[in-house]
């Protein structure tokens, strides 16, 4: 009879949404978050939870709460309907995979908010939102390239949707720009969190010659299989220097709290109308973390150079002359990667070595 108990008290704790927050929910706005993965993973779901926290502490008269490790597709419909159901008038779902299910919920919900994040579909109560990490990954692009003594760059990546792809161009751009030799090689692993399939991936490249490892998944992994072999590494999502101190160069880091802090008090204010979200460095929901002390002034002052440049709109990674891996011009000098096809991208830039899946995962 003990055993029995103690199983439905456990079930009750994995199943029962977890609350930020303090004060009665009846007094205060209820406000939802879906996460991929846990909310301490280190990385991409870890700074969604950064982002609620921020929340919470900036914008009064709001309580959260979170489901975790929820599975993009179907399960993610009936965790985001089962929130509607209990009364959150905002509902943030924070991956990719989650699209379907939230656009469906929200036919049925008209008075309840919902934003869907990295995401392209949208009704009148339910927007899109996304930073412009491509900026990010230059700049961090640039610093592996100066750095890479191998010319041997490997990049562990999830899926082969447009969002990763276009980090992973415009990261090989910024490394193309200081060092034409070197060549970012690209094995993907299908999954945005899984600690192991990330090491191996770091660890085929480390057995191959490379001497920094980019990471575009959500752990720390492939960053402590570099340092473990005494080699660089660039981290993703989050600042990512503790777990590997000796290695990180930098991280291309998300703030998100500034968007769902906006948000919010747009709902609250009356004022809130769906939009296709996307910022940049200069609204400030994304940035590149402090640099490891390895990283030489001259680096420093060449990334500050072209992050002005990004910040006032006179510099762009995506500005021509751009030609892809076959040596095939698609941007020409004096023109610019449009943001229709930013959105889309679906080919690599010269100097990546790797494929695209066409099934896009």
């Amino acid at each position: 009879m003990k055993k029995f108990l103690l199983a439905i008290l456990v079930l009750a704790f994995v199943f029962t949404p977890v609350f930020g927050g303090v004060g009665h929910a009846a007094d205060k706005m209820k406000v939802a978050f879906i996460y991929v993965g846990p909310h301490n993973d280190g990385g991409w779901t870890q700074a969604h939870d950064n982002g609620r926290i921020y929340l919470e502490k900036h914008v009064p008269g709001v309580i959260t709460s979170y489901s975790e490790n929820v599975p993009e597709g179907a399960p993610a419909e009936k965790v985001i309907r089962d929130y509607a159901n209990q009364g959150y008038k905002v509902i943030f779902a924070t991956s990719f995979g989650f699209m379907d299910p939230m656009y469906n919920v929200a036919k049925d919900y008209p008075n309840v908010i919902f934003e869907h994040c990295a995401g392209y579909k949208t009704r009148k109560n339910m927007g899109t939102y996304f930073g412009r990490m491509y900026q990010p990954d230059y700049l961090a692009g640039i610093i592996a390239g100066f750095m890479t003594k191998s010319n041997y760059i490997g990049f562990v990546a999830p899926f082969s949707i447009p969002e990763v792809v276009r980090e992973i161009d415009a990261f090989t751009i910024g490394v193309q720009e200081v060092n034409k030799k070197a060549k970012v090689h690209v094995i993907w692993t299908n999954s945005w969190f899984d600690p192991v399939k990330e090491a191996n991936a770091a660890n085929t490249f480390l057995a191959n010659g490379a001497d920094i490892i980019a990471s575009g998944t959500d752990s720390p992994a492939p960053l402590q299989a570099a340092e473990k072999k005494g080699k660089y590494s660039i981290g993703y999502d989050s600042d990512m220097a503790k777990f590997a101190p000796k290695s990180v160069l930098t991280s291309r880091i998300w703030h998100w709290g500034i968007f769902y802090a906006r948000a919010v008090k747009e709902v609250k204010a009356g004022t809130w109308k769906s939009t296709e979200y996307w910022g940049g460095m200069k609204d400030g929901i994304i940035s590149l973390a402090p640099y490891g002390p390895m990283v030489p002034e001259k680096v420093k002052a060449y990334v500050k150079k072209r992050k002005d440049q990004i910040l006032a709109g006179t510099f762009d990674p995506f500005d021509g002359p751009i030609y892809d891996q076959k040596g095939k011009l698609r941007v020409k000098k004096g023109q610019q990667l449009s943001d229709k096809d930013k959105l889309s991208l679906q080919w690599f830039v010269q100097g990546v070595v790797g494929s695209i899946p066409k099934s896009g995962s």
